[in-house]
This record gives C-alpha cells, sequence and structure tokens, in this order.
C-alpha cells in the first residue's frame, strides 16, 4: 500500500472512535448548560485529530492495544488543541469569524462565553490525564509534558511571540523557534504521550521525538504555504491572512518554503528510517504522515 493508503487506513480504523469518544463523554464532565454548548461546539466541529492519531500511531508500533479508558488519555490533547484554537479565534488575538467552514465560538456564543469554553476544554485536558487506570508515575509524566508543551514555554510563548512581534521581522532561527513553540509543542507532546505510556528507550524515544519536531515544523511551513495557495473553501477558515505576519513564505518566499517543506520532511523520514533499521520498529503508520503534505 501507498503512504497515502496506510495513513487512509489507520483513519478510519480509529477516526469514529475518537469522535464518538469525544461527542459520547464531553458531557458527562461538564455541569452547566450553555458552557457545555459552547465547548461541544469546537470540540465537534470537524478537524483532523491529527495529535489524537499520532499518540494512536506510536501506541500501534508499539503493539499497544487502546482501549475507551487509554483513548480518553489519548484525547486529552485533542481538548487543549480546541481550546486554543477558540481563544486565538476571539476579537482580542486574531478576530477570525470562520473556522472548519462553520461561524468561530464568539460570533455564536460571545466571546465571554467562548473564553470559558476554552478556559474548560484546556483543564478537562489534565483532568483525562489522570482520571485513567494508567500509574500515577505516568499519569504525572503525562501531566509535566503536557504542562510544558501547552504552557508558558511552550505553544503559549509561542502565541506571545506571534502577537509581539506582528510588525517586526524575524530572522529564520527566531522564526523556527517560534513556530516549535506555537504549532510544534502539541505535536511533539502526542507523540511523546505515546511513548510515555508504551517505551522506556531513551535512543529510540529520541529518534521518534526528533521525527515529530520535524513533522511538526512540515506542518507549520505547509500551512504558511496554504495560506498562499487555497481556498476559503478548501481550508474552512481565511486565508492570506498572514500578509505581515513572520511566515515561511513572507520570509523565504513561496519557492524556497516549499524546498524548506521538502527538506524536513526527508529528515523526519531519516529519523523513522533509523528506527526501523536500528530498533526493529514498524514506523510504516508514521511515516504515513508525511502524507498529508502535497508536494
Amino acid at each position: 500500500m501507498s503512504s497515502k493508503e496506510i495513513l487512509n487506513q489507520f483513519e478510519q480504523t480509529y477516526l469514529n472512535d475518537i469522535n464518538l469518544f469525544l461527542s459520547d463523554n464531553l458531557s458527562n464532565f461538564v455541569s452547566q448548560s450553555t458552557l457545555q454548548k459552547s465547548m461541544r461546539y469546537s470540540l465537534l466541529a470537524g478537524g483532523k485529530r491529527l495529535r489524537p492519531l499520532l499518540t494512536l500511531a506510536v501506541l500501534d508500533a508499539f503493539n499497544v492495544k487502546c482501549n475507551p479508558d487509554l483513548l480518553k488519555v489519548v484525547c486529552a490533547v485533542e481538548l487543549l488543541h480546541t481550546y486554543s484554537l477558540i481563544h486565538d479565534d476571539l476579537p482580542a488575538m486574531d478576530n477570525d469569524n470562520l473556522r472548519r467552514n462553520k461561524p468561530t465560538n464568539h460570533r455564536i456564543f460571545g466571546p465571554g462565553m467562548a473564553t470559558l469554553a476554552g478556559d474548560g476544554l484546556l483543564t478537562l485536558s489534565f483532568e483525562w490525564l489522570t482520571d485513567n487506570e494508567l500509574s500515577y508515575e505516568k499519569q504525572a509524566k503525562l501531566v509535566l509534558a503536557l504542562s510544558k508543551a501547552a504552557g508558558p514555554s511552550g505553544m503559549v510563548a509561542g502565541q506571545a511571540s506571534d502577537i509581539e512581534y506582528e510588525n517586526h521581522k524575524l530572522n529564520l532561527s527566531q522564526l523556527q523557534t517560534l513556530h516549535a513553540n506555537k504549532t510544534g509543542a502539541l505535536i511533539h507532546y502526542a507523540v511523546d504521550a505515546g511513548l510515555i505510556i508504551a517505551s522506556d528507550n531513551a535512543q529510540l524515544n529520541h529518534l521518534l521525538l526528533s521525527f515529530a519536531d520535524d513533522f511538526g515544523l512540515a506542518f507549520q511551513i505547509y500551512d504558511d504555504i496554504l495560506d498562499r495557495t487555497a481556498t476559503v473553501k478548501e481550508l474552512g477558515k481565511p486565508v492570506s491572512q498572514d500578509g505581515i505576519k513572520n511566515t515561511y513564505p513572507n520570509l523565504l518566499g513561496l519557492s524556497n518554503s516549499i524546498e524548506k517543506l521538502k527538506e524536513t520532511i526527508l529528515h523526519g523520514k531519516k529519523q523513522l528510517e533509523i528506527a526501523n533499521t536500528e530498533y526493529s520498529l514498524d514506523v510504516s503508520i508514521l511515516q504515513s504522515f508525511f502524507s498529508y503534505f502535497k508536494i
């Protein structure tokens, strides 16, 4: 099978499970009806579920079977990711009106309730990481990893830099740091979560986390490219929004950004090849995630 076919098969196996779990379980953890509707509106608005799928791909590589209890742990990152999207869209941030081809949360529920919906999803993600049958040690490691990835030395730091430097052109190293935090940190966590659950081999984990960082960088470069080349209908959100922002096409130009994307994908694939060669790890599903990038 081609990489695209492998990814499609994997998504068919798990996407419905993820969406059903989120739909069936959110209401059990939210006691205020309007808040629940607001949280549910954004959480179930669609999306690739890329981050929980990455965690599941790592678990699959280590032959760890996913049950409903473990799926709660896996889905915690999707709660947190959705919170970040709600807050990104707020009038005080990007002030966007469209997300996944639907009005953004604050356009339906107002900025105050949208802010609280994001707060609720953020805190619930940590409840799901600890309300399960994993060992206390693994729960603590997951909470620490997600806190670092999402917090003031991770995603929030990247968002702050994005705001602060909106009218200040960054160099390539600065831009990579910004996006390693803003976008890459949660993708790094998604792979790390699977490793915390399934692997205690430090050298192998290093290779897979290097893949995660390459995939996160590729994801951001590709997203920047699509802002230049795709339509609103294709992306489900406004395009051509990055004219004054620090993006790869704005810094490197479109053609050089595409070359940087290819170079990053090649390096990520190499990390997986080493993991396969040296540790006999089946990385075919993880490698198939690179088929997301249509270049």
